[in-house]
């Protein structure tokens, strides 16, 4: 199914969100659909949405409801929350959730969205994996909704549109760690320098990212990741581990920009934010290291990086041939 399939919400599709908001929550122990009591939005759900300045969809096969999902802006700030999304379980994985989810950021990006933002039931995992797949990262405290299911509910948020790089704290290195698994996957096989070689497992890349959480949540490590129009594109770390006498030292490291998104930009904001970061940590001398004749030596001598020096074949390369490494340090 197709974006094109998917149509307003109105409320006459009351009947249809009530039995597919119902059966999703039945997946889940203890999650009770209170209609009256709780959610009486329900029964009128598109005037609901379009009187927050809000809008909402419907996805149907063969006259019933499969798939929902509505956006409003919230009053705080410039972000707008992407919220009552369901899919029927018999329509998961041929495409709509990507279409329902796409069809709402691109809305509220048109409406001026700065921020996307959306809450999930701790017990909903499978949508965490899903919305984590698509950039999202948890921000925030748990929220108490004090309902009849006891619902406790992770906030969600990425950058809406533009180039965004910003710092994850432990619980957003945590939620970020499958799609910057698969951006470091996609990184190696197209060669880049990162102490791995191809084909590198996806099992793998998840534990180097499980191992730089916990790095930031003990306060040794800086990770910065950004977003260009919604999508996590790009990270860089910053090792904080450094010797007793070197508190004014650290390291980048792991430079990843995807593939599909080289030649943006993001090389050179992550480099940068990762020196702002440094300084903010007092931080005043840098280093990295790099392949000989890689596009990230240039990028790094273009932003006023020093050569320190090469060791011949101090690596191997995808084929397994001896490579160059280049050593390079900047103060600040």
């Amino acid at each position: 199914m197709s974006v094109h399939d998917l149509r307003p919400g109105r409320d006459t599709d009351a009947e249809g969100f009530i039995a597919l908001i119902g059966a999703c929550w039945a997946e889940y122990p203890g999650c009770v659909l209170d209609i009256d009591g709780e959610v009486p939005e329900l029964r009128a759900l598109a005037t609901y949405f379009r009187d927050q300045g809000g809008m909402l969809w419907a996805a149907e096969r063969d006259g019933r409801v499969i798939g929902m999902v509505g956006t409003r802006p919230l009053k705080d700030d410039a972000a707008w929350e992407i919220c009552r999304m369901y899919v029927d379980g018999a329509a998961r994985g041929i495409g709509l959730a990507a279409d329902l989810l796409r069809t709402a950021e691109d809305h509220a990006c048109a409406a001026g969205a700065e921020r996307l933002v959306l809450w999930t039931d701790t017990r909903f995992t499978r949508a965490h994996g899903f919305y984590e797949k698509q950039g999202y990262v948890r921000q925030g405290s748990i929220r108490i909704l004090d309902d009849i299911s006891n619902s406790l509910e992770f906030r969600y948020a990425k950058p809406a549109r533009g180039l965004v790089v910003e710092a994850l704290d432990a619980a957003a290195a945590a939620s970020a760690e499958r799609r910057l698994a698969d951006l470091l996957v996609a990184c190696v096989a197209e060669g880049a320098s990162l102490e791995f070689l191809p084909p590198l497992s996806r099992d793998r890349a998840i534990a180097f990212w499980k191992q730089t959480s916990a790095a930031v949540a003990a306060g040794s490590r800086v990770l910065l990741v950004a977003w260009r129009d919604g999508v996590m594109a790009g990270s860089v770390t910053l090792d904080l581990a450094t010797a007793q006498n070197q508190p004014h030292v650290a390291a980048i490291q792991k430079l990843l920009v995807d593939p599909g998104a080289r030649r943006a930009g993001l090389g050179r904001a992550l480099m940068r934010r990762a020196e702002q970061a440094a300084r903010g940590h007092a931080r005043r001398l840098l280093s990295l290291d790099t392949r000989a004749g890689s596009a990230a030596g240039a990028l790094y001598r273009a932003e006023g990086w020093h050569e320190l020096g090469r060791i011949p074949g101090f690596e191997v390369d995808a084929a397994r041939e001896p490579c160059d490494t280049v050593f390079f340090w900047k103060s600040l």
